[in-house]
């Protein structure tokens, strides 16, 4: 298959099990509805992310289709996923650059420098696993070490919806309401719209904050003068990175959750295809490291594959990446409209906060379900030290400093994690 070359198939083609595989499209219609779909569902993390670092979410969601065509053309088209802002950043950026959670970050600028390093070190993994396998990283960083690090990302963040989202008691019930939203959005609802949960229990969150606070008075009202002042069409807001040691230090770390993210999704992707794409998880770490260097040297936070976007698939069973390339030109056009950036700006923060304590939650569960399916064994001591430590240092934020660097709980957790694994390890 060249770049741009698919297989037509009807959509009669997914009756009776049927599945249309990475090299397939369905009629362009279709996939363009299809390229929507994916849109909608990489929303409302991409988004997300970018708001809670002080990023532009704008220029995020720009970057998420810079960053997803050029995952597509290193890969060869043979990988189906979307790239999307990482959430495993979150809480090293907000360190990194001591933002409080509200507004521009002002310090952006060195966060930047750092996730272009935190990708050229992905890239150069990906190298290697191009060169010699994955089997080197499944033995450093088995499922007790990956679930624990992820587990940690959520837990680390918990403290920013509740300590910085919340500046009254009405934002605090407000919280309350749009987590109350979201669960019951994922319990009551089927389809697209349960898998949508994060989007709709936002709006429906929103609805309500508009009409207790504009309508009742009862809160902040919300503004509307910078989406009506804001103009349809125009530039990204491109920031220039700085390196800086103790950033790079703090932040690239983040490159080995990513590895694991990566190639967990890499293989449910495999195993929903019937096909073996092993031979491109080097070539998909290192367009993941492409994109997210790229993305840090615009301004955009760094990327990922998206689980929302897989879960897409599983749910269509259409696995183009024709589809991607549609969803990607879609999210580069978005990027171009500041009144969709300003409609974003308009959501109110304690919504954002109780949308932000479903997200980090489900991070940390995430973790956990990792240990669940590989059926990890806590009776076994080292396994049980190895998560209860990590765990620990993440959630308390433990930092060791090196002369005037510091490395924070996110990043002492990772190489902790791994370096007590690979101390107490059982040699056969």
């Amino acid at each position: 298959m060249s770049w741009f070359q698919w297989t037509e198939r009807p959509t009669s083609a997914l009756a009776n099990g049927g599945v249309i595989g990475p090299d397939e499209r369905l009629p362009w219609p279709q996939t363009m509805t299809m390229g929507v779909q994916h849109v909608i569902a990489m929303f409302g993390a991409t988004v997300l992310a970018p708001i809670l670092m002080g990023f532009d979410p704008n220029l995020a969601i720009f970057m998420s289709g810079i960053g997803t065509l050029i995952f597509y053309f290193i890969t060869g088209g043979k990988v189906p996923s979307y790239l999307g802002s990482s959430f495993a950043f979150i809480g090293v950026v907000t360190a990194a650059t001591a933002y409080a959670g509200k507004g521009a970050n002002a310090n952006i600028a060195v966060a930047l420098g750092a996730i272009i390093v935190c990708g050229l070190i992905y890239a150069l993994i990906g190298l290697v696993v191009q060169a010699v396998g994955t089997a080197w990283i499944e033995k450093l960083m088995p499922p007790v070490v990956t679930g624990a690090v992820v587990a940690v990302i959520g837990l680390n963040l918990a403290g920013i919806p509740i300590k910085n989202m919340a500046a009254s008691n009405f934002d605090s019930w407000m919280q309350l309401v749009t987590f109350v939203c979201v669960a019951l959005v994922a319990v009551f609802t089927k389809g697209m719209v349960q898998r949508l949960l994060i989007l709709v229990g936002l709006a429906l969150a929103t609805v309500i904050y508009l009409v207790l606070a504009n309508g009742m008075g009862l809160g902040k009202p919300m503004d509307f003068s910078g989406i009506i002042a804001a103009p349809w069409v125009g530039m990204p807001n491109f920031t220039k990175p700085v390196f800086d040691a103790g950033a790079m230090l703090l932040i690239a770390p983040v490159a080995l959750i990513l590895v694991a993210e990566n190639l967990g999704h890499i293989k449910a992707v495999s195993a929903m295809t019937g096909r073996n794409l092993d031979p491109y998880i080097g070539r998909a770490f290192i367009g993941d490291g492409v994109a997210t260097m790229v993305s840090g040297a615009a301004g955009g936070t760094g990327q990922t594959t998206y689980a929302e976007n897989i879960g897409v698939m599983a749910a269509t069973r259409i696995y183009s990446t024709a589809v991607f390339v549609v969803s990607a030109v879609m999210a580069l056009v978005l990027g171009f409209s500041p009144k969709f950036g300003a409609l974003i700006q308009a959501i109110p923060l304690p919504v954002m906060g109780g949308v932000s304590i479903v997200v980090f939650g489900l991070i940390t569960i995430s973790g956990a379900k990792i240990w669940v399916d590989n059926k990890v064994n806590f009776g076994d001591p080292a396994n049980l030290l190895v998560a209860a430590v990590t765990l620990i240092l993440g959630t308390g934020d433990f930092t060791l400093k090196f002369g005037s660097f510091a490395l924070g709980g996110i990043g002492t957790a990772t190489f902790g994690a791994v370096l007590l694994h690979a101390l107490l390890r059982r040699r056969a």
